[in-house]
Order: structure tokens, then sequence, then C-alpha cells
């Protein structure tokens, strides 16, 4: 049967997702902590919402619905610090990066839940595997046409968001060498990478998931865990390669420019989406994850090869005109970031100086504490 009806939202609102990590302070591994972290939470209001995720070692975080920067800023940092207070009280540590240093995923708990047990029993070991952590951001449209417009011409910026949030350089105790490791674990899932090219959402509803729901494959959307993909029951599009961030600044900030894209793009003013545009996505997407804002990446019109540091400068430069004025301290943070480098870098620094990883889930332990009231 075709999925539900796109949901119309309201246009260019956002929405954010977080997935952090539970941290023993005694030897600085994952603990298996959200049941009692969830429960202490459930006895006081909380700012926003809090659900457990796969594992017990992780928790997931969302904001209210938000129109703008502030809006999703200060949501987060209130979040953070009712996080921080409840963790505080149970003796544990959070934070964010997209993977943990050193955890053995044998070693992971299935949080008891049904969805959970099910996709244990059906992807086996990658389901502890997926104890990775990242941000998700949902946009919203007034339509599922827009939904699918959007969707495929934010294609060519997916490597923007992999390299300003990259912050899984470590694994198993590990260099990987890549900026964002984390996707790597993502794209071992059989319906990951990218949607089918498809602009009309009857198209996708009533024929691609359609003959995919009679292949007994997909149940839901839920099932798909592509880098964008279509939320018809809130009406937005979700944006899933981000590393989580090792600051709620930098989520906020990821988010704003994500917006403000949509809203250049919906302006029409670049040439339309399509399929080949996708000849180069997964070596775009690849530069991005390995070498982060060092990588080089090919257009998809043009087939010209750029820096991505470059190209992201560019684009800010471009989109600037599309912010409202509480934006463009986002903006601001990401040329930051862009200069001054990456998430990822920063934990090899805190490698360099500790000479640990136990050091580098510390730090990172530290820097989403910072700001915290």
């Amino acid at each position: 049967m075709p999925l539900e009806p796109f949901k119309n939202s309201a246009p260019l609102s956002v929405g954010v997702e977080l997935e952090l990590q539970l941290i023993s302070l005694s030897d600085f591994d994952l603990s298996a902590s959200s049941p009692d972290l969830l429960h202490l939470l459930g006895k006081r209001p909380f700012p926003g919402n809090v659900t457990p995720e796969i594992t017990e070692s992780m928790i997931e975080v969302c904001t209210d619905v938000q129109t703008c920067h502030s809006g999703v800023l200060n949501q987060l940092k209130d979040i953070r610090n009712a996080l921080v207070k409840a963790s505080d009280t149970l003796n544990i540590g959070i934070c964010g990066g997209g993977t943990h240093p050193f955890q053995k995923w044998n070693e992971r708990k299935i949080f008891s839940k049904p969805r959970f047990k099910e996709v244990s029993e059906l992807y086996g070991y990658l389901a502890k595997q997926f104890t990775i952590f990242g941000q998700h951001v949902h946009i919203g449209c007034t339509s599922g046409d827009d939904a699918m417009f959007l969707l495929h011409s934010l294609s060519r910026y997916v490597p923007h968001f992999i390299a300003l949030s990259g912050s899984s350089p470590y694994v198993q105790g590990a260099d990987t060498l890549f900026s964002s490791a984390r996707l790597n674990s993502v794209f071992a899932f059989p319906l990951s990478g990218r949607a089918p090219f498809l602009l009309k959402w009857e198209d996708f509803s009533e024929d691609y998931f359609t003959k995919m729901e009679k292949t007994g494959v997909v149940k839901s959307m839920k099932d798909f865990y592509w880098d964008i993909r279509p939320k018809p029951e809130y009406g937005t599009i979700e944006l899933r390669v981000c590393d989580t961030p090792l600051t709620v600044e930098r989520a906020a900030a990821l988010a704003a420019y994500l917006q403000i894209l949509c809203a250049y793009l919906l302006e029409r003013r670049e040439a339309a989406p399509v399929e080949d545009d996708y000849l180069v996505y997964n070596y775009n997407r690849f530069q991005a994850c390995r070498f982060g804002l060092d990588g080089s990446i090919v257009h998809p019109k043009t087939y010209e090869t750029r820096s991505l540091r470059e190209d992201i400068l560019a684009t800010l430069r471009l989109v600037e005109s599309y912010a409202e004025l509480d934006a463009l301290a986002a903006l601001t943070h990401l040329y930051e970031a862009t200069s001054e480098g990456s998430d990822a870098q920063y934990l090899r620094q805190q490698y360099t100086e500790s000479g640990s990883t136990e050091g580098v889930v510390h730090a990172a332990i530290q820097r989403f504490r910072q700001g915290v009231q």
C-alpha cells in the first residue's frame, strides 16, 4: 500500500536529533546506563525529548520543532544542561563524537524494545556495531514534491556536512585515518546510501515504496538508512550523514546551515537535479569521510575538482543573504570551523597530548560540558 500522505509542515522549520555516548568515569569505556538515565530523566520535565537507542550505552535527544538558529541552540543548551545534571547524579559522563574510540561491539547490550530486538535478529552483529553516534536534522517542507526536490538538490552538499561534523577518527583503539569512520558502519546496511532518483512524491510513495513493501524487505520509512530520507509523518526531509559534534554549538550551526541551504535551493537558482549528479556522489562522500575538510570533490555538473574546504567557504558566502539575522552567528561558527579544523582534528590533538584513547574520551566529556549552567 502507498505511504501515508505527506504531511505539509511549516516551510524551513527545523528539528535536531543527537545520539550521545554514555561513559563510565572509572575507565572511560561505554556504560550500559541508558535505562537508569532514562528513568531519572522521566521524573522531571525535560526540555525536548529523550529516548533510548539500539544499545544501552547510548541515548537520543530531540529538540521540539523550531524556526530559527537561536531556538535550536537555546533548546540544545537546555537539553545539555539537564543531561549533565542527571549524569552527575549517576556518576557517568556524556559526550558527543561519532564513535567511541576503543569500545568493543560484542560487549554492548541491545536495549529491551521490540524494534531493537527485531533489528538485532535481522542484522546480527551489525546491530551492536551500530553503537555509533550521529546528528540528524529535519527540515520542514510544504509538500512531498518539495521534499523530493530538496533531497536530491542537497546531494551535492552532503560532503560539506560530513566534513564539518567529522568526529569519529578512532575505532577499536586505532586511528582509522578517517575524519568520519562512523559512516563506514552505516554503509554496511543493505538499505543505506542514497534514495532513488524520483522527484514526484506520488512516484516515490505509490510506485517505489509500494513495490519495496511488496518485496517484504521494508515495512516503513524507518527501514531505510539513506543519507537523506523523506519523513512523511513529520512533513520533513531528514539529513543523516553528520557525526554527533562535540558541542551543541556546532550541532546548532550545522542545522542552521542546512536550513539556509534549503531556503537558497527552493529559489530554484541552481540547475535542477538529475540522475547523473550521482555519478560522483560516492566518490565525494568518501573524500569527505576520509580526509574531512582537506578532501577534494568533483562538482556533479561541471566535473571540476575542487577543494572541499574552499567549496564550503564559497557556499557559505553564497547563501549568507538567505540567513536570518540570528543565523549569521551560525555561519560565523562554520567559517571558523572550516579554517580551524574539525572535531576529528581536535580529538587527534587530545590523543597527542594525553597519549591515550581514554584521554580522548575525557576531553570529549569536558568539551560537551562547556557552558553548563
